[in-house]
């Protein structure tokens, strides 16, 4: 049940972001933080000691590798409806793919916090295998077909 109401987030929060990030973006989707807006373009950074830093133009936030509690990969098929309409009925069929990880984590009064980041598509193994590797938490993955997807 835990699961599918994360999975209920993301199709909610992603539904209304109209396209994937690309290079070596991050779009922070939404979560607990309020200083910064859904759909927030910025950049990841990560300190392979300490934790993963978030940085855009309206804010950043951070979240140490021992404060976090758990993580989940999931992806999103979106139809590019815009793009077909405009040009050919065909590009209803092609399929866009969105790479979200979801972080739970307690913030420095101990109190739990979460966020649902979108990242590139050459960023989630990175991403996960040094989360896993530095806060000792294993990533769930949304499906099967997630799972199969990142690691072939």
């Amino acid at each position: 049940m835990h699961i599918h109401r994360r999975s209920f987030i993301f199709a909610l929060l992603s539904s209304t972001l109209p396209a994937a990030v690309r290079g070596d973006d991050v779009k922070y989707v939404g979560g607990t933080i309020t200083s910064i807006d859904q759909g927030t373009d910025g950049s990841l950074m990560i300190d392979q000691a300490k934790g993963l830093k978030f940085s855009s133009k309206k804010g950043d936030f951070e979240i140490p590798f021992a404060n976090v509690t758990s993580l989940e990969y999931g992806q999103k098929a979106g139809r590019r409806i815009g793009v077909a309409v405009l040009v050919n009925p065909l590009f209803l069929l092609s399929k866009k793919r969105k790479h979200f990880i979801t972080i739970g984590y307690k913030d420095s009064a101990n109190v739990q916090q979460g966020v649902v980041l979108e990242l590139a598509k050459g960023l989630p193994a990175k991403v996960i295998t040094i989360v896993e590797a530095r806060s000792g938490i294993k990533c769930e993955y949304e499906s099967e077909e997630a799972r199969k997807h990142l690691h072939g």
